[in-house]
């Protein structure tokens, strides 16, 4: 089960660039669900025998509330098609037995190491592409002619208000570049508590780990999402703080974490030193672009409205849409509606609103943002918890990491949309993290290794 887990993990991030090329079929986008359903009865088999580890999620009780009421919306009688209600539950609960694969996936330091640098390796990877198509165009990574459903997600490009700069916006490996600027945010927040782990614990891979945040810096400007250069920089500025807030040191180490935060900058500089020396008018477009959009002393400053008015505006759109007492199903208003459409010939119901607390609404009622608050509240303050007990520990930064990651996707993403939740990447990366994050004491308790220290120094003899 092991090995079928980093093959659905490696065909989760891939999938989409096979989908782009031979006509976005439902078999591939429904494969990674069929290869991570073979992992979930493999690790089910293995943890009736005994052979792996399990655990009760101590947030069970908050989260099978919204569980349950999603359950119940699938055969909510607004909902044009019992479809629309399979796709929604798929889209929110399919991947929460990853919290269980995660947990039994990391038994050692050296099973944790192996999965990070497989990440960071991914991340190079897909982080290069993107880079790559920005400066070259979307012409490459992307067949000359999309599937209908996805022409409206690729090839997208826009125009700073104030230059008129012209930007394309790389999808990279995937489909949108909606998708391809989460994954930074989240990428990015993982390799910097890689970073700090890795300076603690083992110098391998620790070179491999400084070059990807190279690379994840320069997509992030190449990006052309606000939203992501905001999330990135905002977790650039939390993390270390998380760090140093959790550092040994009574172990004298906390000058380890100051230089893995010192190196993680300077990589990052590096980069884009180079980007803005070797491919000036790329790098300006888009410099130019977050410049008058970004900074309140700019005519063309959107941090407010895009912060405050347009997300309260579509919330309160809600209000005006029907059945929002007691919502219109689950799915109706979620990613992937166009496949059901699809299915039954008909058109899907434009029920959709840019934020999140708003499709939970329309979707499962009035008392949806009510439950989601209290399960998301619950998960992390028990993460909470054990990031506390991992402090002074190797495991911190990691752990602080992972706990970031869930604030935002479930919380500041949210609040902008609900569509980062549903994205299957974002989605199956969080519950495969929360299942890590949760088995990190047990490894501090099987192997209670101390991190590195320094011999003491020989004291001078007295003459």
């Amino acid at each position: 089960w092991r090995l079928g887990f980093y093959l659905f993990f490696f065909w989760m991030l891939f999938e989409d660039l096979v989908r782009k090329y031979m006509g976005n079929g439902m078999e591939l986008f429904f494969g990674k669900d069929v290869l991570v359903a073979f992992v979930y009865m493999a690790l089910f088999v293995e943890i009736r025998r005994g052979r792996e580890k399990t655990f009760r999620p101590p947030f069970l009780l908050f989260f099978s509330l919204f569980f349950w009421l999603g359950a119940v919306q699938v055969f909510n009688q607004n909902s044009p098609s019992i479809l629309y209600g399979l796709l929604g539950f798929k889209v929110y609960f399919y991947y929460v037995p990853l919290l269980f694969v995660g947990y039994a996936l990391i038994r050692t330091d050296e099973d944790l190491r192996k999965f990070l640098v497989a990440n960071a390796w991914l991340a190079g990877v897909i982080g290069a592409l993107g880079i790559v198509q920005a400066i070259v165009g979307n012409s490459f990574l992307n067949p000359e002619h999309l599937a209908p459903e996805l022409e409206d997600l690729g090839n997208l490009s826009k125009m700073s208000p104030l230059s008129n700069q012209a930007l394309s916006l790389p999808d990279s490996v995937f489909v949108s570049a909606g998708r391809f600027s989460e994954y930074m945010i989240l990428a990015a927040i993982l390799l910097i508590g890689t970073v700090g782990y890795f300076l603690l614990y083992t110098p391998r891979n620790r070179k491999l780990v400084f070059m990807v945040i190279g690379i994840l810096g320069v997509a992030t400007l190449l990006s052309g999402a606000k939203s992501t250069v905001v999330g990135v920089v905002a977790s650039v500025l939390v993390l270390p703080v998380g760090f140093l807030w959790g550092a040994p040191w009574r172990w004298r180490q906390a000058h380890r974490l100051t230089s893995a935060i010192r190196r993680s900058f300077i990589m990052a500089a590096l980069g884009l030193a180079l980007l803005i020396l070797i491919f000036p008018d790329e790098a300006g477009s888009r410099i130019a672009y977050y410049a008058e959009t970004l900074s309140p002393s700019s005519s063309a400053y959107v941090g407010g409205a895009r912060s405050w008015d347009y997300p309260v505006d579509n919330f309160l759109q809600v209000f005006s849409l029907p059945n929002w007492v007691f919502g219109n199903g689950i799915g109706t208003a979620s990613l992937g509606m166009q496949y059901v459409a699809k299915l039954t010939k008909q058109p899907a119901p434009k029920l959709w609103v840019e934020e999140g607390y708003g499709v939970l609404i329309v979707e499962m009622g009035v008392i949806a943002p009510v439950l989601w608050l209290l399960w998301t509240a619950s998960l992390l303050y028990y993460s909470w918890k054990v990031v506390r007990r991992l402090q002074e520990t190797r495991f911190h930064p990691i752990g602080f990491a992972i706990l970031w990651y869930e604030f935002f996707l479930l919380y500041v993403l949210t609040y902008g949309g609900l569509s980062a939740y549903q994205n299957y990447l974002c989605n199956a990366y969080l519950w495969l993290l929360v299942g890590m994050l949760f088995r990190l004491p047990d490894l501090l308790a099987n192997q209670p290794v101390a991190v590195v220290v320094p011999p003491p120094r020989p004291h001078r003899a007295r003459r």
